[in-house]
């Protein structure tokens, strides 16, 4: 099949700018490539566990605007996006991040937004300056459906305790928005979406009930502002809904389509999506081009388009 001109121009941009892992983020989802071609899914987790502690977590830059060598429970669900990027193939270091995660969840289940940092240079504020003692369903909830993705072929995470543990309190932290007087923030919004979503395949119901209650908040344009980003930032449709799945009934099909062609069309000449946030460093900006081509790319795919 010939390679179409979207993916030929991203191609030669993640080869031009991309790092590593994202070039073989990539590979694992065009697979393409002759006989001669590096195989796509070992290489991704070569270039993944280039980024793993002794205590196996992730650090490093993992997460690009966090580029201090400690694990943290943000570059955990980095690391469970590629393992579930490289399903059906299994591997021991997914179990081992659980039981890292272990032992930095606080006792209510959460993750803290983060942890303490040795060295805070190329680090964005929001991290250098978080609570470490209070759970954050925002990042408890991106890494948790991570897991699940993974979960859904790795029994090594499907049953470890870790995942039970964060899944209750994202629950419950859900459900309690609808006692609550406040508007919940868009990436904590979009990535609550995103866990329900995640979690329809093993709870259902839950899954159902935890849309319901989250959809109170979702405009129908599905555009949601970021509180405190740069200036326009936006989580559009395919933020809460970057494939297709339940969450998709929050939103018309008219909605999802239109993002879809604004997706296509915010390719830049380059062959690279850009992003509409800030980024802490040089090297941060080019990381998080190269991630979000393949995950645009991978989007686009998903929705057959």
């Amino acid at each position: 099949m010939t390679e179409s001109s979207t993916t030929a121009a991203a191609r030669r941009f993640l080869t031009t700018h991309a790092r590593m892992l994202d070039r073989h983020r990539f590979a694992v989802l065009d697979g393409s490539g002759g006989p001669e071609a590096v195989p796509a899914t070992p290489a991704a987790l070569a270039a993944l566990a280039a980024y793993r502690n002794a205590d196996g977590g992730y650090g490093h830059g993992l997460e690009p605007d966090l580029r201090s060598p400690e694990s943290q429970p943000a570059a955990a669900l980095h690391a469970f996006e590629v393992l579930a990027e490289v399903t059906p193939v299994t591997t021991p270091a997914a179990r081992e991040l659980c039981d890292w995660l272990t032992t930095v969840t606080l006792p209510d289940g959460g993750l803290p937004f983060a942890l303490p940092i040795g060295d805070s240079v190329g680090c964005a504020p929001f991290w250098t300056q978080a609570d470490h003692a209070t759970s954050s369903l925002q990042i408890t909830a991106v890494v948790a459906l991570h897991a699940h993705r993974v979960a859904a072929h790795d029994r090594g995470v499907a049953d470890h305790p870790w995942l039970a543990s964060a899944t209750e309190y994202c629950v419950a932290t859900i459900l309690r928005m609808r006692h609550e007087d406040r508007v919940p923030h868009a990436y904590e919004l979009a990535f609550a979406v995103r866990f329900a979503d995640a979690l329809h395949g093993a709870h259902p119901e839950t899954a159902r009930e935890l849309l319901t209650v989250l959809g109170a908040h979702v405009p129908a344009t599905g555009l949601v502002p970021v509180q405190g980003g740069a200036p326009g930032e936006t989580l559009r449709p395919l933020d809460l809904c970057p494939q297709p799945g339940p969450a998709n009934a929050l939103l018309t099909p008219e909605v999802v389509r239109a993002d879809l062609d604004r997706l296509r069309g915010r390719q830049a000449e380059d062959g690279g999506w850009t992003v509409d946030f800030d980024s802490y460093s040089p090297a941060a900006a080019l990381d998080w081009r190269g991630y979000t081509t393949v995950n645009a790319l991978r989007t686009l795919a998903a929705y057959g388009s």
